[in-house]
């Protein structure tokens, strides 16, 4: 822990002058980001009697070994370059709002050449227009039926459309009128578009055109006396009408608004938000972030809106936000949105009327997303402070490990071992930063050897980036990579867990004394009696069957168990999926790889000829001929390459994808009931 006097700047150093400000650990490490219109002043208010400060800014200042700060002219520059930061480096001591939900979104997609109406989830795309978020999966689907009436856009995927292009003939919806058919040539090209255009307007909000236009051609048709025409057309008005129903009037002026309201207490804030276009509700979302410090209501108004229209452009930032309490100072928000919209952004509180009440609505939303937060456990800020807390008591730790590191070993029978590494930072997993092992030294069934070398490789790793940084004296280029990635094993951690029980930690620790770590505490869980084993200790310590810390550490455990199990059964049936390359006499993985690499695909290369296979460097023409030999004589199968890179992969250490839902690898496999016991026995 940290004197925040040991790195307070000398008076007079700070400018008196709008800015943003970083805190970094000891490792360099960002953890905390601000903006402030005069940096003196704010800067001043965090080096203060630590008892007057808020809990969360106390351990953010003494977890804090350094401060830094960058000037800037205006206040709008401090607000784009504090979320061009916060988006950076995810510092962990700042306001961010958690989803409490995946919404689902209606995407138009424009930037194909026939436009495509789908549900979208995730991180947007450039060229998609999207409308919402819904609630439901099932909403969307419900009003894009009945629309495909009147404006019958292509929902295939692509290779439905490939294949129906294939054959010339079109799929169901084809036949029954609620698609064009572009993939067989009904319609051009720029007519699909325009009909994906009119879609779009009429989810924009602007209905009124073109009720009244199927209305005249309707009249029209009656007149004409042809009546089966026109009851199409009295169909797909009455489908238009059914769709508006869908989403409720709430602003007679067709007003397009946002509407955020806010529901606080001492620790945690929700914020719920609906969008409202052309008077209509058309898509509503939440967010639950924990008060890193004493943050008052306008300024978690404008966190809010820096997340929601932080990467917005154009008319998906609304001519109208409605808040509940404005950001202190306004104008330069206010400046802001309008540059982000490109016109005039009314950022302002309701007083009366229709807003007023719509307002209430959304507070009550918010209310109710900020009490149902507060019962699931596992994210409570308080909860898991107190599990910490219980840790650091329990272990005999100076403070609350922050960032702790769970090990787990994994195999079939002595097979295939593998070990996995997960984090937990503030009691929650940080899934971007888990990490996966081989085990090569040595192979039978031996967790104890097997836990001692991936300590001992997870942790000679940190030193030596450590060592080649100069102690972090480089500033933030000494926690990326070249190419601007964090670096693997950067950061240490406070605690070492282990998945098992005396043996293990005694090997753990044994790792961590012989590269001269002594600053890292280790403990290890046991899985029978659910008993923390320490090192050098003959008698375990026992948690309360209702500890908050026994919880934690329990999960960090479980994490480790299905993180380490889901790669040693992907890389058991990997290794099923042989190549022809390894029956070559004399073929190494360098060699493997330059050949996968020169041809980009096991395909292409099993269609060369021995000449093009000589073009590789390191490949004589004898292996070229056997090379050829071998594809000649095996069946088609490609050998296991890393799709992604077209790797053979047998890289040491294995960083999983960082994308949020998909980051802790495939769920594991459901176990049988008749093989349960026998494979429980064999699988570790």
């Amino acid at each position: 822990m940290a004197d925040p006097s040991s790195y307070r700047p000398k008076p007079g150093q700070i400018p008196d002058s709008p800015g943003v400000y970083r805190f970094r650990d000891e490792h360099r490490r960002v953890i905390y980001v601000g903006k402030a219109k005069s940096l003196r002043q704010r800067l001043a208010s965090y080096f203060q009697d630590l008892s007057n400060l808020h809990p969360r800014t106390r351990t953010m200042v003494t977890t804090a070994a350094s401060v830094e700060w960058t000037v800037v002219s205006t206040e709008v520059e401090a607000l784009q370059l504090e979320y061009s930061w916060i988006k950076e480096y995810d510092p962990r001591f700042n306001v961010k709002y958690r989803d409490d939900k995946s919404y689902p979104y209606l995407a138009v997609t424009m930037n194909e050449r026939f436009p495509r109406v789908q549900v979208m989830r995730g991180q947007k795309k450039k060229g998609v227009r999207y409308f919402g978020p819904y609630g439901h999966a099932w909403a969307i689907r419900d009003t894009v039926d009945l629309l495909l009436r009147v404006f019958p856009v292509r929902t295939c995927s692509a290779g439905v459309f490939k294949n129906a292009e294939r054959t010339g003939r079109p799929c169901l919806l084809g036949y029954i009128g609620k698609c064009s058919a572009p993939c067989v040539g009904r319609v051009s090209p720029e007519e699909h578009r325009e009909l994906a255009e009119e879609f779009s307007d009429f989810m924009t909000g602007r209905t009124g055109t073109y009720i009244r236009r199927l209305e005249r051609q309707m009249t029209d048709a009656a007149e004409d006396m042809e009546y089966e025409r026109a009851g199409r057309l009295r169909d797909d008005i009455g489908a238009l009408k059914k769709a508006m129903e869908k989403s409720a009037v709430v602003l007679a002026d067709a007003t397009d608004a946002d509407l955020i309201a806010l529901a606080e207490d001492e620790l945690e804030a929700a914020v719920q938000i609906f969008h409202v276009r052309g008077g209509r509700v058309r898509g509503q979302r939440g967010w639950v972030t924990d008060k890193v410090e004493a943050v008052t209501t306008g300024d978690l108004v404008e966190h809010a809106l820096q997340q929601l229209y932080g990467e917005e452009t154009g008319d998906s930032v609304p001519k109208e936000v409605l808040v509940p309490a404005l950001p202190d100072p306004v104008e330069p928000v206010q400046e802001w949105l309008t540059e982000r919209r490109g016109s005039n952004v009314s950022l302002r509180i309701p007083q009366r009327g229709d807003k007023k009440a719509l307002m209430e609505t959304v507070e009550r939303n918010a209310l109710h997303s900020l009490a149902l937060h507060k019962t699931k456990r596992a994210s409570d800020l308080t909860t898991r402070s107190r599990a910490l807390e219980e840790i650091a008591e329990a272990l005999g730790l100076d403070s609350a490990p922050l960032r702790v590191e769970c090990y787990d070993i994994s195999h079939l029978q002595g097979d295939d071992v593998v070990a996995s590494m997960v984090v937990f930072e503030d009691g929650l997993a940080r899934k971007s930063e888990y990490r996966r092992f081989q085990i090569k030294s040595f192979e039978g069934q031996d967790d104890v050897r097997s836990m001692h070398e991936v300590i001992t490789r997870r942790f000679r790793r940190y030193l030596g980036e450590k060592e080649k940084t100069g102690e972090w004296a480089d500033g933030e280029a000494s926690l990326t990579e070249e190419d601007g990635r964090p670096k693997r094993f950067a950061y240490p951690p406070q605690l070492v867990v282990v998945d098992g029980g005396k043996p293990q930690v005694a090997a753990a620790q044994r790792a961590l004394d012989e590269l001269g770590i002594d600053d890292i505490a280790v403990c290890g869980l046991a899985k029978r009696l659910e008993e923390v084993w320490l090192p050098g200790d003959d008698d375990p310590v026992v948690l309360p069957r209702t500890s908050e810390g026994l919880y934690l550490l329990q999960r960090v455990r479980d994490e480790a168990h299905r993180f380490a199990i889901t790669y040693q059964r992907t890389k058991r049936a990997r290794r099923f999926r042989a190549s022809p390359l390894d029956d070559v006499t004399g073929l190494g993985e360098t060699r493997k790889q330059a050949l996968i690499k020169h041809f980009g695909s096991v395909k292409k290369l099993r269609s060369a000829t021995i000449d093009q296979i000589c073009e590789v460097p390191g490949i004589g023409r004898k292996t070229a001929e056997s090379i050829a030999v071998a594809f000649a004589q095996a069946a088609p199968v490609a050998p296991a390459v890393n799709t992604a890179t077209g790797e053979i992969m047998e890289d040491e250490d294995h960083v999983e994808d960082a994308a949020p839902e998909t980051t802790a690898g495939v769920a594991e496999e459901p176990v049988s009931a008749g093989a349960s016991d026998e494979r429980r026995g064999q699988e570790r």
